[in-house]
């Protein structure tokens, strides 16, 4: 196996992405709104969170795999991983629990923060390759 840790967060990711992807399917079948959001506020929230994930989850997943096998130090990917992780938590919760709130920015801070990391470790690895 080649990229362990990446392979836990994958999974751990892939299982959260679970709840909400059902959690919007649930609310379509409750309101019979079959496409877009058909103007209800809580199946915007379900759909906005599950796609934010969607959309930011996986770029920073490949980055992860990137860096974990460009030789980073394990211990930098174990921690961007949790901060990836946590970020999608805090991000997603704020959303379903609130709407709109500074939790949403420290989410998408911190994956942000995770996506950057594992880009600067890929490019670093790479040049050092080179010189």
């Amino acid at each position: 196996m080649l990229i362990p840790i990446t392979l836990v967060f994958v999974a751990m990711l892939a299982l959260l992405q679970i709840p909400m992807t059902i959690a919007v399917g649930l609310k379509r079948v409750h309101t019979g709104i079959r496409f877009m959001d058909g103007g209800d506020a809580d199946l915007m929230q379900r759909m906005r969170s599950h796609g934010n994930f969607t959309e930011t989850v996986p770029i920073t997943l490949l980055a992860m795999g990137g860096a974990e096998l460009a030789g980073t130090p394990p211990s930098l990917i174990w921690a961007g991983g949790l901060i990836l992780l946590g970020g999608r938590l805090i991000h997603y919760t704020t959303i379903r629990l609130v709407g709109w709130g500074n939790g949403r920015a420290i989410g998408m801070s911190m994956t942000f923060l995770a996506l950057a990391g594992f880009a600067i470790c890929i490019l670093v690895a790479i040049i050092r390759n080179f010189i």
